[in-house]
């Protein structure tokens, strides 16, 4: 897939989320190794992903040891976890005033720690 320029841009344009799961990928062997995982690419190509876990007691992690496998194995950055955290709240099913409540506390956490 991201090879495919015109795939990337279309996916980037039209704010299309793509749900990552760092270490089923692994599990799966999708990736040999956390540091050849995409994600962090997927970020700087603008494209809306977010992190998430699969069957967690079969693929090996609930959602915060998928973050802390990426963040680490990828050095993301605060601005990259931003992202992903705001990426989240943009693609989820909640609605529309709920998104923003969200995102306007996400953005007060990010001020204040930034």
């Amino acid at each position: 897939m991201l090879e495919d320029d015109a795939l990337l841009q279309r996916l980037a344009d039209e704010g299309l989320a793509l749900t990552v799961c760092p270490l089923t990928n692994l599990k799966l062997q999708v990736v040999d190794d956390m540091q050849n995982h995409p994600l962090r690419l997927m970020l700087e190509k603008g494209l809306k992903v977010t992190v998430n876990s699969d069957d967690p007691a079969y693929f090996g992690g609930f959602i915060n040891e998928n973050f802390f496998a990426v963040t680490e194995a990828l050095e993301l950055s605060e601005e990259h976890l931003y992202t992903l955290a705001r990426n989240s709240f943009e693609a989820s099913f909640i609605s529309e005033g709920q998104k923003t409540t969200y995102i306007a506390k996400l953005d007060e956490f990010a001020a204040s720690n930034g």
